[in-house]
């Protein structure tokens, strides 16, 4: 049988991971068949002190960018991140200090580099010209958006049906965000679809300052069947794998995402061929047991982000079932110490305290490797607790005072 021939660049480019190009896919492809050197870029607010696995699902589309020769260009929102985008936000964001945010992001070149080639990447922030903004110049600004098109934003929408503050700030957000690439002569910018409203505003502004189209390449989400993002919109933070992680804390947490996003993890989070992503799909259609696919994507995920042999000794290591292995997880505790039913709840582990309280009457919960049988019971230091058998329901939990 001869081989499959493998998929053009640029129409993987365009396909693998993407939800949607704006304005369409054939006018970017065009553009990217021309010969034209395109200047593409993401940014990043540094609102946490390391780039997680959603950041990694957009650099790889930077990456291809890069193959292909145009220009990738790496913002860090020193000044955006000190507001922060309010979207998919419930309430206001905590306001960051520019020290705050300069202390976050020290390692994201670093961290980028383990997927980027960071030798033709450029790193910029946007307090090099929005610092400069006059206020004159916000209010110019600011009358190329209403407040319609702002408040009828899902986010929004929630706070006010809530009787939650919107601040006037949040609102000006977008206009930041849409005004680095007029500062940037931006030809693409990638982000995630949580990400189209600001994006496209962009592509608006770019249109009618600098007088040309700037594309919009808007990526899919590492989400669940519901739509929820893994480990943040989820609620469940044991879920997030950081760039900081260990190679064997980076597999315990791919472990813990839902079977339904294993190919998909596939697709967005590694390099992997097409092909092989699209046999994944064909496996687990026809039955195959996902524990070991998804075991083949973690240590695909940390042979990437890390090497190939930490990735396998990773492997072992979590198959050995020892609670020594088992994610960690930080919860704080009064001065009483913490109900065991809380513990489950904010460890992932049971969906709520009447759930949890049903699993410790059946038996099926262990502290430190003993049954117990008391939902009232209260921790004061640190512990290992397992539901069920399985090596994904074991944490390690440490109680932070």
């Amino acid at each position: 049988m001869a081989a499959k021939k493998a998929m053009d660049p640029v129409e993987e480019l365009l396909t693998r991971g993407v939800e949607q190009v704006y304005p369409s896919k054939e006018a970017l492809g065009k553009e990217l068949r021309s010969g034209r050197r395109l200047k593409i870029y993401m940014g990043i607010d540094p609102t946490g002190k390391s780039l997680h696995i959603g950041h990694v699902v957009q650099l790889h589309k930077l990456r291809r960018f890069q193959d292909l020769g145009h220009e990738v260009i790496l913002l860090i929102g020193d000044f955006t991140g000190m507001i922060g985008d309010p979207t998919d936000k419930k309430a206001t964001r905590v306001k960051l200090t520019r020290e705050q945010v300069l202390e976050n992001a020290k390692d994201y070149l670093v961290q980028a580099g383990k997927i980027l080639d960071t030798d033709s990447l450029k790193l910029k922030y946007n307090s090099k010209w929005l610092s400069k903004l006059t206020f004159a110049d916000v209010v110019e600004l600011a009358a190329e958006l209403t407040v319609q098109q702002m408040i009828k934003r899902s986010m929004f929408q929630e706070r006010i049906k809530s009787n939650k503050p919107i601040g006037l700030h949040e609102f000006l957000y977008p206009l930041m965000q849409a005004y680095d690439s007029v500062a940037m002569g931006i030809d693409v910018e990638v982000g995630g679809s949580d990400q189209i409203f600001n994006m496209l505003v962009g592509a608006d502004m770019v249109r009618r300052h600098l007088g040309k189209q700037k594309y919009v390449l808007a990526g899919k989400l590492l989400a669940d069947k519901e739509g929820e993002k893994v480990g943040k919109t989820r609620g469940k933070k044991e879920e997030i794998l950081w760039l900081s992680d260990s190679p064997l804390e980076m597999f315990q947490k791919v472990m813990l995402w839902p079977d339904g996003i294993i190919a998909l993890g596939f697709e967005l989070c590694t390099r992997v061929p097409m092909e092989k992503v699209a046999a994944v799909k064909e496996k687990l259609a026809q039955g195959a047991n996902p524990l070991e696919i998804k075991e083949d994507l973690a240590e695909t995920i940390v042979s990437e982000l890390a090497n190939p042999e930490e990735a396998k000794k990773a492997r072992r290591a979590y198959k050995n079932h020892k609670p020594e292995n088992a994610p960690a997880v930080e919860i704080a505790a009064g001065k009483n110490g913490v109900m065991v039913t809380d513990v489950l709840v904010e460890a992932g582990l049971a969906k709520s305290k009447k759930a949890a309280r049903r699993l410790i009457q059946q038996g099926g919960v262990k502290i430190d490797g003993k049954k117990i049988d008391d939902g009232k019971m209260v921790l004061r230091n640190d512990f290992t607790v397992q539901v069920g058998k399985k090596a994904t329901s074991i944490r390690r939990v440490k109680i932070k005072a």
